[in-house]
């Protein structure tokens, strides 16, 4: 047995339960995506900016983990379907931020409600005391997740 099979052995049980959320997340985001006729990444930054408000392409190409030239082909196109535009800021004209518009939005909502009202139902079903761990657990876990993020 290698020194790495022996460290998986070792690894909590929840450990691989958070690993198998991440890949049910990515996998819910391509059938999403699809469903809608777009690719991953598209959905992915229409989600991003829905989160965390408008951003520079630059900005939104390392949330996405994508080349500054591959955010900007990727803002032009949305841009071009009606799902993103550029605003230019009032205080530095020169500074462009991408925001959703409202078609982006309505997508958005209509792909990830039918996630979110099942995920509300599991929720639902615990109480108040397992929610607050629940919560609790979940922001460590994000918490550790974005350590070393550089946006």
């Amino acid at each position: 047995m290698d020194e790495n099979q022996a460290a998986l052995e070792n690894v909590n049980a929840t450990t691989f339960a958070v690993r198998d959320v991440i890949e049910a997340s990515r996998d819910l985001m391509a059938r999403m995506a699809k469903s809608v006729g777009m690719n991953a990444n598209d959905l992915t930054a229409i989600a991003l900016l829905n989160h965390y408000g408008p951003m520079g392409p630059v900005e939104l190409g390392r949330r996405l983990g994508i080349s500054g030239p591959s955010a900007t082909t990727l803002v032009d196109r949305m841009e071009a379907a009606g799902y993103l535009a550029r605003v230019r800021s009032d205080t530095d004209r020169r500074r462009v931020a991408v925001t959703v518009t409202d078609s982006a939005r309505e997508i958005a909502a209509a792909v990830w409600w039918p996630a979110i009202e099942k995920l509300d139902a599991v929720s639902r079903t615990l109480s108040e005391s397992e929610n607050a761990v629940v919560r609790d657990f979940l922001a460590r876990i994000t918490e550790a997740m974005n350590e070393g993020r550089e946006y």
